[in-house]
């Protein structure tokens, strides 16, 4: 299979590469279909690969022993799967499978560590996109200390909305309720108020967005630091435009 080309990559990190460089980790990717519920990274155990994804959503989830998980990030076409290695880390307590079914480009652990090593500039923009994968953490727990639920959901689904291609976004109750920590339940009863206000239309396994600026007024602040961020680091933009509607 011949390498993927810079111009038709999905992925925004492989995008903002300089084009040499981009040859360089290409030489050693592998294009993968991703189904969902498949593990990129376990948790406590080395990953001999990182992965930028091209299509889907991964989750990664923060567990405790008694099985109790709650998403602390997911990744798209935006981002990488398995950037603790990038602060040069071997393992990571947390797990990233996917929750959405997609495509992705795996690259060697060893490949991607002497590219950081012999490219200080391309080093520093995978740091700042750790840098932005933090910010995101930290607004979550923000928007769970001082929004409400109706705002989170809100957000979350406009951060899947982001990282998803179309409007249609694949997600169970179960998976939202992982999201935002609360019960299904819970999460239901919003997407039926959010829905009565057409502004999404929720049905069995899928959410489909029908006006993104009215979820973006509901979200208010919780939503777009991490957003900005990641334009004023990367360079290119994950934020979907308001225009787009169903």
């Amino acid at each position: 299979m011949p390498a993927p080309d810079q111009r038709n990559v999905r992925n925004l990190l492989l995008k903002a590469l300089p084009t040499d460089v981009f040859d360089l980790l290409m030489a050693d990717a592998e294009v993968v279909q991703l189904p969902a519920k498949h593990v990129l990274v376990e948790s406590d155990q080395p990953n001999e690969h990182v992965c930028f994804m091209e299509e889907g959503l991964a989750s990664m989830v923060a567990t405790i022993a008694e099985d109790e998980a709650v998403e602390v990030g997911h990744v798209g076409y935006e981002g990488l799967v398995g950037a603790h290695v990038v602060l040069k880390t071997d393992t990571t307590p947390n797990r990233t499978f996917l929750q959405v079914s997609g495509s992705g480009l795996l690259v060697s652990v060893t490949t991607f560590r002497r590219i950081l090593a012999e490219f200080p500039a391309v080093n520093d923009m995978f740091l700042n996109y750790v840098h932005c994968c933090d910010i995101q953490l930290a607004q979550s727990a923000l928007a769970n200390g001082r929004y409400n639920m109706h705002e989170r959901l809100a957000r979350w689904l406009l951060m899947c909305h982001d990282r998803l291609i179309g409007n249609d976004l694949p997600l169970t109750h179960e998976f939202l309720s992982l999201m935002l920590g609360v019960r299904r339940s819970g999460v239901t009863n919003e997407l039926h108020v959010i829905e009565g206000m057409r502004i999404i239309k929720a049905t069995r396994g899928n959410v489909r967005v029908i006006d993104r600026a009215k979820l973006e007024e509901i979200a208010a602040g919780s939503y777009g630091i991490p957003e900005r961020e990641y334009e004023r680091l990367i360079g290119l933009p994950v934020r979907r435009s308001v225009s787009r509607k169903a």
